[in-house]
């Protein structure tokens, strides 16, 4: 039975622990997968502070029918916005322009009437110039730097590949990190999927997306827009203490999609660390956590984590605890129970283990390494097998002949569409998730962090 600890608060959080607790003599590694649940009351209007930052590339490659749906799909982010939210408009070429408030680097207030002066405002963007990403970022957090806490978010389009070099773009994703949370697309095939996947991570987006037809822009911008708009806290954080000499080996975020958290630690005592997890609204999330432990003897009993959702206080406020768990540890002399390996750990090891799978068989492929392109994708189409994870396994054989899925022997296909490869790779961080004590559910949806 998972060990379950709630706490009844504004928003309401609830911790789930799913694990093997026993481990064999001389066993030192804890895993254990760690559900959040919110239920969170969503407030209307200002009573909620929001701000959201609509970032629309308009480099020259975007010129045509890609700069005409990347309009309709910045109005259809604005109309989706709650009035009373704080909003700017930002174009982005080879620097970040103000679009709307027009010239000037400040958030305007959702009303009628800015509402429609920013409609009117994306109409008159124009393609030109050069993609620098980090610039566009940059002048992003400078907006949100304006404004107190809240909800901070950014939506990021792009259609084609960084023109920065490598240490300016990394040094913008320095400087932002950790100041708002930003959900990122492409549209076409010319962008790189890697680039994206890079400010996604730094930036707990819900993962890169590809649109690789621009009529499709709207829709999805306004998906992401009303997203945002369901969230009601930001600057969450998952707060794991383990005593001492123990080693964390790693967290990480396994639904709906992977992401490692482990070097994003935050110190709070010598035994504790925050985990960033950004904002949430009504959802679930799922976190595998490695702690290493010294060895005990048999019946010793040990408890290897404490797990919390904390909201980190401010301006010398106290920490908000809005749920915890335990992570535990007994070590026995018996066999069965202590090899055991509890179903939903098994899961997302299965899941973690596709996602870079796929990563490393997409780039073998590009790098025209055929030998290993074949074996890691052929891996990942027996483990989308056994984890059940039926949009990938269909999205992989667009991309390889398979002969035998349980066994992952497949051929390597000829002329694939590029769509379909950058698709399989934004796909791949995408889980199936499972609830405690239940079955799986469908592959996980991207959506704001």
């Amino acid at each position: 039975m998972p060990n379950r600890t709630e706490r009844s608060a504004e928003p309401e959080f609830r911790i789930d622990v799913d694990q093997n607790r026993f481990l064999p003599i001389g066993g030192r590694e804890v895993h254990a997968v760690v559900s959040v649940t919110s239920r969170s009351p969503v407030l209307v209007g200002a009573s909620v502070r929001a701000s959201e930052v609509i970032i629309v590339d308009t480099s020259g490659s975007m010129y045509g029918e890609k700069l005409n749906e990347a309009k309709r799909a910045a109005r259809a982010a604005v109309e989706a916005l709650r009035e009373g939210v704080r909003f700017a408009v930002v174009s982005g070429g080879s620097r970040a322009r103000m679009a709307y408030p027009e010239g000037e680097r400040r958030f305007a207030e959702v009303d009628g009437t800015t509402r429609a002066a920013a409609l009117e405002a994306i109409g008159r963007m124009r393609a030109e110039s050069g993609t620098r990403m980090g610039t566009w970022l940059t002048l992003a957090g400078e907006l949100f730097a304006t404004v107190d806490e809240g909800i901070k978010h950014a939506i990021l389009l792009t259609d084609g590949q960084n023109n920065e070099l490598a240490e300016e773009f990394e040094q913008a994703l320095r400087q932002v990190t950790g100041r708002f949370v930003c959900d990122c697309r492409g549209v076409g095939t010319d962008w790189k999927v890697e680039e994206l996947r890079r400010i996604d991570s730094a930036l707990l987006g819900g993962g890169p997306g590809i649109i690789a037809d621009p009529a499709d822009l709207a829709a999805d911008f306004r998906a992401m827009a009303q997203a945002s708009m369901g969230k009601a806290v930001a600057d969450v954080a998952l707060r794991l203490w383990t005593p001492q000499n123990s080693v964390v080996r790693y967290v990480k975020q396994v639904s709906p999609t992977v992401r490692d958290l482990t070097h994003r630690a935050v110190e709070r005592t010598p035994q504790a660390g925050d985990y960033p997890t950004g904002s949430w609204g009504t959802e679930n999330r799922d976190y595998h956590v490695c702690v290493e432990v010294p060895a005990g003897d048999p019946g010793r009993q040990l408890r290897a984590g404490w797990v919390r959702v904390v909201l980190p206080g401010s301006g010398g406020a106290e920490d908000q605890v809005l749920a915890s768990g335990n992570i535990l540890a007994e070590w026995t002399a018996d066999e069965v129970r202590a090899t055991g390996i509890h179903p939903r750990v098994a899961h997302y090891t299965g899941q973690a283990e596709l996602a870079q799978a796929i990563q490393d068989g997409l780039a073998a492929r590009r790098d025209g390494d055929g030998d290993t392109a074949t074996t890691r994708l052929g891996r990942a189409v027996a483990l989308a097998e056994e984890t059940g994870s039926q949009e990938t396994a269909r999205l992989l054989r667009k991309v390889v002949d398979v002969i035998d899925p349980s066994t992952g022997t497949v051929r390597l296909r000829t002329g694939v569409d590029k769509v379909d490869e950058m698709t399989l790779d934004t796909h791949s961080t995408r889980t199936v998730r499972t609830r405690p004590e239940n079955g799986p559910e469908t592959d996980g949806a991207p959506g704001p962090g």
